[in-house]
C-alpha cells in the first residue's frame, strides 16, 4: 500500500539548514515493529506517524519515534508533522490552529504563513540539578565550574537537563566526551550572545539513544521550549526573543520564542523538502 510521505526541514533560516523530520501520513494498520523499522530506516533523529485522532478536539494523532525510542513529545517533529498534514490537505477544525494529539496530550500549533509555533506541554521534571549530577555534566562538557551560571531540569518529554553557561562562545567551543560515563544523557546547553546580536541565546543539544555514542541534535524544539520557560521565569530572558542552534554543525537554526497568556510559544519555519509515497 502506498502511503503519503513528507520530509520536512524545521527551524532552518533557509532550505535544508534546519532539522529534518520524516513524516508518514496515513499510518493506520502498521504495527509497532514496522513503525520502529521505518524510523531506523529513515536514519533521522525522529520520524512521525500520523493516525486518526482519539482525543476530543484533536485534528490528528501522532506517534514520534527516535532511532531507538518512542517519545511522548518532541518539538521539531511537532512542527514538521503539522506542516506535512497541512500540505497533504488537512484542514484544522479551529481556523489558524492545528490541534495535535500525542502521548503528552493535546499540543496546539499556530499557523502564521510559513512559520508554525507550538505551545509546549508542561515540564515533567523541573527544579535545580543535584551537585553530583552537575559535577558529571561539567566533566562531560569539559568546562570549568566558573563557566556554569546555573543548571535546571528541563524535561518536557525528552529528558533534558539544562546547563546555562557564561556565553554563546563557550557553548560553541564545547567538545563533549561521555565515554567515561555510561547511561542515557540528554544535555541541553545554553549561552547568551553579546548584547545587540540578532539572537539572544545559542543552544546545543547532546543526547544518547540506547547504547549509541553521544550525538548532537541540530535544532531542538522541546529543549528551546523548556529553556525559554526557565529563562523567562528567572528574568534571564525577555518574553520574546530569537535563539540560534545548529551553528556548530554548519546549520542555521532560528527558533522564535514568545510568551503570552501563561504559555510559551516556540516557532520557526517548516518547509516541505521531499514529497511522495512509501510502499508499506
Amino acid at each position: 500500500m502506498d502511503r503519503a510521505f513528507r520530509q520536512v526541514d524545521v527551524f532552518g533560516v533557509e532550505s535544508c539548514m534546519g532539522n529534518p523530520v520524516a513524516v508518514l501520513l496515513e499510518a493506520e494498520g502498521l504495527d509497532d515493529e514496522m513503525l520502529r523499522r521505518f524510523s531506523v530506516w529513515s536514519n533521522l533523529s525522529e520520524c512521525t506517524f500520523v493516525l486518526p485522532p482519539e482525543a476530543p478536539g484533536a485534528d490528528y494523532r501522532v506517534r514520534i519515534f527516535s532511532l531507538r525510542t518512542e517519545l511522548p513529545f518532541a518539538g521539531h517533529p511537532t512542527l514538521g508533522t503539522a506542516r506535512a498534514w497541512l500540505d497533504a490537505g488537512g484542514t484544522p477544525a479551529i481556523p489558524g490552529v492545528v490541534m495535535q494529539e500525542c502521548d503528552a496530550g493535546l499540543v496546539p500549533v499556530r499557523i502564521d504563513e510559513d512559520r508554525l509555533a507550538f505551545s509546549a506541554p508542561s515540564r515533567l521534571r523541573s527544579g535545580p540539578v543535584d551537585l553530583n549530577t552537575l559535577a558529571v555534566l561539567i566533566e562531560i562538557l569539559g568546562v570549568g565550574r566558573e563557566q556554569v551560571v546555573d543548571a535546571e531540569w528541563l524535561d518536557n518529554g525528552p529528558g533534558w537537563v539544562g546547563i546555562l553557561l557564561d556565553s554563546a562562545r563557550t557553548v560553541l567551543d564545547l567538545r563533549p566526551d561521555v565515554s567515561a560515563h555510561s547511561g542515557r544523557w540528554d544535555i541541553g546547553v545554553i549561552g547568551p550572545h553579546e548584547p545587540g546580536s540578532e539572537a539572544a541565546f545559542e543552544l546545543r543539544a547532546f543526547f544518547t539513544d540506547g547504547g549509541e555514542p553521544l550525538r548532537e541534535d541540530p535544532v531542538t524544539g522541546s529543549l528551546n521550549a523548556a529553556a525559554a520557560e526557565w529563562l523567562i521565569l528567572s528574568d534571564r530572558a525577555p518574553t520574546s526573543y530569537i535563539a540560534t542552534q545548529g551553528t556548530a554543525m554548519g546549520r542555521q537554526g532560528r527558533v522564535h520564542i514568545s510568551r503570552g497568556d501563561g504559555k510559551v510559544w516556540v516557532g520557526g519555519r517548516a518547509e516541505i523538502v521531499l514529497s511522495g509515497s512509501a510502499a508499506l
